[in-house]
């Protein structure tokens, strides 16, 4: 481990950092007022790496955290790559503690692949740090993000990297780990340079990881690339709104043919209770499919996209069930379990199994066919059933297990419909999402032309 600065970790500051720094931290202490909730008593969870930025960044949300009278989590991930990575970890945990921050070291444990290591480990970390924040009941993750990070991104992106842009404030990357995730960036505007001056003023170490200075990564290119001039401008962040949405409900959404590159990757992912948006040009195809006015049924990325009339249905395509059926999910009381991606079940009695209800139907009860005749019929199949260990009977979801579908909030987050804290909250505690295209429209028809009989790949 080599550090930078001086003085101790376990130390702690004197002064805060708004008195050393006053010309970018109000800014960014303003910018976590606007996100987080004044009212709220939950933890906010902070990634701490032990490098400059995210040190600054703890030193930070320490100080916003005890006027607040807030809980800080410092997370840290030991993805075991480097040698001193054990000593990187109880750096990370002294520096938390000496910030009157609570703390948790997580490993990237098993196997690392031989390619794509960069990415494969930026999905572990965001997939333990996401475990760690909910089992904590926080609802926001902070990340050290900066400026030099959006402009090697972009640099990145400029050179055919395939990575996302930076935002603000966005969900979780990693689903379903990620649900109900918010995650903060409020240092997007502020340069590496001015957190190491911050930290210098207090005496702070941090540490420098000697991957960031190794050619074999394209973020240590980039770094090289624009200290050598090249160009560093980053692109603006676009939001993708909620354009083209039209209604979402248990799992159900209609669109418009207009609707944007962005916003349908959203709709598709989130339909189809899948991790991975399509691929570009497959996306691109199928929306000048849309805007071409053509009635068509297709499938991708695990949703089914039924096209008449001047509106479109996108659904879970049931169709995958039939062809891959896959095993009984068994639904441990009192645990939240996560189904296809789409459905939350909770189970108050033991030896409750979950299915899909493609190709189950008929063993329902009419009580409960009657129920799944107010929905679509391309949607029922991918409605979840359950079966009791010593019944063969097939029921809906009722009493015994109770059933959330995701796929609303889901979208909602990938769309920019909730914008604080506070909106989080009120969405974990089950109330019913402010915004009016969420369960709010008629989702059983859609206008148009005649339904199409089967349907084909995008």
């Amino acid at each position: 481990m080599r550090s930078a600065g001086g003085g101790a970790p376990g130390r702690p500051a004197e002064r805060r950092l708004t008195q050393t720094a006053p010309t970018w931290v109000s800014r960014v202490e303003a910018r976590i007022d606007a996100r987080l909730s004044a009212s709220s008593r939950a933890p906010v969870a902070l990634a701490l790496s032990g490098g400059g930025d995210s040190v600054a960044l703890l030193d930070l949300a320490a100080d916003w955290a005890r006027v607040r009278d807030r809980p800080l989590l410092a997370l840290t991930v030991d993805h075991g790559l480097s040698p001193d990575s054990a000593r990187w970890t109880a750096f990370a945990a002294e520096a938390a503690r000496a910030a009157g921050a609570a703390w948790r070291g997580l490993d990237w444990s098993g196997a690392k692949p031989a390619s794509g290591l960069p990415a494969a480990a930026r999905l572990a970390r965001h997939r333990l740090l996401a475990d760690a924040a909910r089992q904590a009941g926080a609802e926001v993750i902070l990340f050290a993000h900066t400026a030099d990070d959006r402009e090697e991104e972009a640099w990145m992106r400029r050179n055919g990297s395939t990575l996302g842009r930076l935002r603000e404030w966005g969900p979780s990357p990693v689903w379903p780990e990620g649900r109900g995730l918010m995650l903060l960036r409020p240092l997007l505007d502020v340069h590496r340079s001015d957190l190491r001056d911050a930290l210098r003023a207090r005496g702070r170490t941090w540490i420098e990881d000697p991957a960031n200075a190794d050619p074999r990564y394209a973020r240590s290119r980039a770094r090289v690339a624009l200290a050598e001039g090249a160009a560093s401008e980053p692109e603006p962040d676009v939001q993708p709104g909620q354009g083209g949405v039209v209604a979402a409900c248990e799992g159900v959404i209609l669109i418009r043919r207009d609707i944007g590159t962005r916003v349908l990757s959203a709709v598709l992912v989130c339909a189809g209770g899948g991790d991975r948006p399509p691929r570009g040009e497959r996306l691109e195809r199928l929306r000048a499919r849309l805007a071409g006015g053509e009635t068509f049924t297709a499938a991708l990325s695990g949703a089914r996209i039924e096209a008449r009339g001047d509106q479109v249905r996108v659904t879970r395509e049931a169709g995958e069930f039939l062809r891959r059926p896959p095993a009984p999910l068994a639904l441990p009381p009192g645990d939240e379990t996560i189904w296809d991606g789409r459905w939350a079940l909770t189970a108050t009695e033991p030896g409750w199994f979950v299915l899909p209800a493609a190709g189950r139907m008929a063993a329902l009860s009419p009580a409960d066919r009657a129920r799944l005749a107010g929905e679509p019929a391309a949607s029922r199949g991918g409605r979840p059933v359950l079966i009791r260990n010593e019944l063969a009977a097939t029921v809906l979801a009722g009493d015994g297990v109770r059933a959330r579908s995701l796929v609303e909030d889901r979208l909602a987050r990938a769309l920019g419909g909730v914008t604080q804290e506070a909106e989080t909250e009120s969405r974990a505690h089950g109330a019913t999402p402010r915004n009016h295209l969420f369960c709010d429209a008629d989702i059983t028809e859609v206008r148009g032309a005649p339904r199409p009989e089967g349907s084909r790949d995008a």
